[in-house]
């Protein structure tokens, strides 16, 4: 069976929409760690949308500030826009309209009471292999990551980068596609069949022949649109929404990782792993936790027991702190807590 993954750097625009909400969010919690926080990103040319809920002690004053340090650290800055022009965001050129207001006080009662901030249904899966997850996305995203770099001390390759691995049924690369804006062409071959450890069958780079109008300036960015990246791609059903645009409390991003954590610690010989749960808005306990295992043709089920406060899982997480925006750069898994008593 083939199996493919695609991946996409934070130069991406829906990452960027994606970046600018976590790097928000993290300076929100610099003020208030209690914040609460619900903020979607929409970017389209050089003009950014922000709309959702922002209740604390906290200022707005420097939103604007926070959106240009926010591309500036994605590599968007006066010195790209000086290379790019108007093929891609001038940071110079950059509106943006705020609409952001209160949460409501019907959630905010039921957070205050140390219950989830929304209802929903979470995933995490491990399998053996390296990073623990499936091998066509670790190679996407490693490609992806090696370019996103090279891309970053190059004048003539951009940041919008996309990369797709397809594996056939021997697991070997069947079929590596990139997509790199360039200003001059460029033979990335090598590059990719090094950063790959072996050398595909089929090597596309930017399919459609010429590749240089990139970011909000050639497609609309919009938080959460990149789910299956973020995620497990196809080997894993998603679970939650878009883990970047939201505090703790609202689960998408906690009960995710919380997830991802147990099915790491419930993997040990097996060769893959789910855990499933659930949360209720305004309530502490989970409605449903489950675990499921693969060894061979051997599948198992058990209910879970988890006893752990929306509380102690943020805390235990670290996301009370501004984390948010490495996060969102490096990825969900790079986050490595210790062992929680279940």
């Amino acid at each position: 069976m083939q199996k493919t993954a695609e991946f996409v750097s934070l130069g991406h625009p829906d990452k960027v929409a994606d970046y600018i909400s976590s790097y928000i969010l993290d300076h929100m919690i610099e003020q208030d760690p209690t914040v609460k926080y619900a903020v979607e990103v929409m970017i389209k040319d050089n003009h950014i949308i922000l709309g959702g809920e922002i209740t604390g002690n906290v200022s707005l004053e420097k939103i604007k500030t926070f959106v240009l340090k926010a591309l500036s650290e994605i590599g968007y800055t006066e010195e790209y826009a000086k290379i790019w022009g108007s093929y891609a965001i001038e940071p110079s050129k950059i509106e943006v309209t705020n609409l952001i207001g209160q949460q409501s006080p019907e959630i905010r009662q039921g957070v205050n009471q140390n219950g989830w901030g929304d209802q929903g249904v979470f995933v995490g899966y491990a399998c053996q292999g390296d990073n623990l997850i499936n091998r066509e996305l670790f190679l996407a995203k490693k490609l992806n990551n090696a370019l996103y770099e090279k891309a970053k001390k190059s004048d003539h390759l951009g940041l919008d980068i996309k990369t797709q691995i397809t594996l056939n049924n021997q697991g070997n690369i069947e079929t590596a596609i990139v997509a790199i804006p360039m200003l001059t062409d460029e033979d990335l071959t090598d590059f990719i069949v090094e950063t790959l450890g072996e050398h595909p069958n089929k090597i596309i780079v930017n399919g459609t022949g010429s590749y240089k109008q990139h970011a909000s300036i050639a497609d609309c960015g919009i938080t959460g649109r990149k789910l299956a990246c973020d995620f497990y791609s196809t080997a894993a059903p998603i679970g939650g929404g878009s883990p970047w645009t939201k505090d703790a409390s609202k689960a998408d991003l906690t009960l995710n990782l919380y997830a991802r954590q147990l099915a790491v610690e419930y993997l040990k010989e097996n060769d893959e792993c789910f855990v499933y749960l659930s949360s209720c808005i305004g309530r502490s306990e989970l409605p449903s936790a489950v675990v499921k295992t693969i060894r061979g043709k051997n599948i198992t089920y058990h209910q879970l027991t988890l006893k752990q406060t929306p509380t102690e899982i943020i805390h235990w997480l670290g996301l009370d702190k501004p984390v948010y925006a490495r996060l969102c750069r490096e990825g969900l898994l790079s986050l490595q807590p210790q062992p929680l008593k279940k």
